[in-house]
Order: structure tokens, then sequence, then C-alpha cells
């Protein structure tokens, strides 16, 4: 469970997020819609508690970002996957070793890790590519990879910030049919967008965000 009490961010240029109150739930599939700089991604960044609130606070699962000890934040971090508009996959790695590398961090074993790594690549479809480079890859491969590196952490939430910006309309349908898949397995997904279009009669919970404020949940 997602939840957030009042929370506010401001930047010191002025943009940001003011008094956000929206909970998501466990399995939930959720878009956020705005234009670009209507603070979609900060809202995300407040559930990853890379920004914390400075008004209010956001609580994910038993982590509370008022109470929270920063030796904490990576534990609950494990428990979400990042998603990227630009892929921010590293080029001299090949495709396993992208993936791998969160697991490396967290201290898993070589067979766990190969494990772990060959689920995610055929549950987004690039299984047999593990030994592609970022630039050998499609930019809708790239975004699965992304996909496959926010998955192997078995998390409970995906954010997913802007994913199908650099993709063809016929791509970005396909990207959000996997996402689907992911939450049909009981991952809540929490996915931010500027085109209506693309997520509009999918059946899905639509946040509004406009200026900061949330218009609609």
């Amino acid at each position: 469970m997602i939840r957030l009490d009042n929370a506010s961010y401001t930047y010191a240029k002025g943009s940001g997020v003011s008094n956000v109150n929206i909970t998501f739930g466990d399995d939930e599939f959720a878009f956020i819609i705005g234009p670009t700089g209507s603070g979609k991604t900060t809202l995300l960044r407040m559930i990853y508690m890379d920004l914390m609130p400075q008004v209010g606070k956001v609580v994910v699962d038993k982590y509370d970002s008022s109470k929270i000890k920063l030796r904490k934040i990576p534990y609950l971090r494990r428990k979400i996957g990042m998603v990227f508009q630009n892929y921010h996959l590293l080029v001299d790695r090949n495709l396993f070793d992208n993936i791998a590398l969160s697991l490396h961090v967290i201290g898993f074993s070589k067979n766990e890790i190969v494990d772990r790594v060959t689920e995610s690549l055929e549950e987004v479809g690039l299984d047999g590519k593990e030994d592609r480079y970022p630039e050998e890859l499609s930019g809708g491969e790239q975004q699965r990879a992304c996909v496959a590196r926010a998955l192997v952490k078995e998390p409970d939430i995906i954010l997913a910030d802007e994913p199908t910006g650099n993709l063809d309309p016929v791509t970005s349908f396909e990207l959000i049919k996997l996402f689907e898949e992911v939450n049909r397995e009981g991952t809540a997904v929490i996915m931010a967008s500027h085109d209506y279009n693309l997520i509009k009669g999918r059946g899905h919970r639509i946040v509004e965000i406009q200026d900061g404020t949330v218009r609609q949940s």
C-alpha cells in the first residue's frame, strides 16, 4: 500500500507538488497523467523516497517518510522497480550484466543471479539476447530490458516515469500490455504519462495532475 498524506515538495524554482492526498492499493494499476512539468516525476520520486516531502508524508508498506532512517531507504527500494524514459542502460555492459547489477549490489549468489536474470528476460520476451549490448537493441527492446531490470528484484511495486516517451505508438502499446501482464501477477504498477490517448479506455485508474495539484483520483 502507498499513501501520500498532504504531501508537498517545492523546488527552488517554484515547481513541485502541493498537498497531495492519495492512496494506491497493493495490486493496483494506475496512470498518472499530466503535461510535462506538472509534477508527475516529483510524485514518483517521493514514493521512491528519492525526494522527501517538505510537508506531509509518504507511507510505502511499513516505511514512513517522516520516520525512516537513511540506512533503511535501500530496503524500501528493494521493494520498488523503477523504469525510466531514457533507459539508463550501461553501454559498456551486455544485457545480462545490466540486469544483474542490482542483484550483485544486494549480495545474491551467482546461481540466484543467473536464475533471476534468465527469468526476467523470458518474462519481457528478450530471452536469447542476454549477450547483446544496448546499441544492438531497438528502442522497444531497450525499454523491455529496463522492465526486466526492474523485475529482477521481484518488487512489490513498479514505478514507470514516461516509459513510452521515446517509443512509437505500436511499441508503446506493447509496453503497456507488458506492464498489464506484470500487474496481473500481483505487482502494483504506477505509470506516469503525458499522452492521454495512449492510456484511455484501458480500464485502469487515472490520476490527473496539473501544476502540482492532483485533480482527480
